[in-house]
């Protein structure tokens, strides 16, 4: 069965012309894409309900931790206590633009074409950000993975915490490739 699934998940589109009452195979991926048609369904269909749930705990948890990141931005410099990060309008506009980022990666899973140059163009632009390391993007690793295990709480299965991991290490690793482009 599961050699029928693989053939079934890499076959092109089929269409439900025929009137069949069965649902069409899913969409072949973009082979650039490191998920089969089955994990990018499943993300895709998660995500809306992390995506509604997941700001307010979100990116709090990647400054939190990271002080550094803090650092290279002059108007967070003074945010020492976490009461002060909490309480922080340019903080949570930060961490709203990186979920909306991540956000639009996820919904445009399905248009690689998108989502490559979007996220290339967000790596790019961090290449503005005085004394940015291109290893600074792998810090949203955990945190997003803790955020989405928060949110998602018992529906966060083992082939769910799988599929978000190959989905935020393809994002990380496109926005360290557009940043690598742009300093070239």
């Amino acid at each position: 069965m599961g050699c029928e699934l693989s053939k079934l998940a890499s076959s092109t589109t089929q269409s439900n012309q025929g009137g069949r009452e069965s649902p069409p195979p899913p969409a072949a991926t973009d082979p650039r894409l490191p998920l089969t048609a089955r994990q990018k369904f499943t993300i895709i269909a998660s995500w809306k309900a992390v995506a509604r749930a997941m700001e307010p705990t979100g990116v709090f948890i990647l400054f939190e931790d990271n002080t550094e990141l803090l650092n290279l931005f002059t108007k967070f410099r003074e945010l020492k206590t976490k009461e002060q990060q909490t309480e922080s309008m340019e903080l949570a506009e930060h961490a709203n633009i990186v979920m909306e980022t991540l956000d639009e990666g996820i919904k445009s899973l399905d248009d690689m074409d998108a989502f490559l140059t979007y996220l290339h163009q967000v790596g790019a632009s961090h290449t503005k950000i005085p004394g940015f390391n291109r290893q600074y993007f792998w810090k949203i690793e955990t945190p997003f993975l803790e955020a989405v295990k928060r949110t998602l709480e018992d529906r966060y299965t083992d082939n769910v915490e799988t599929i978000y991991k190959l989905t935020i290490k393809f994002i990380i690793e496109t926005l360290i490739d557009g940043f690598d482009k742009a300093q070239k």
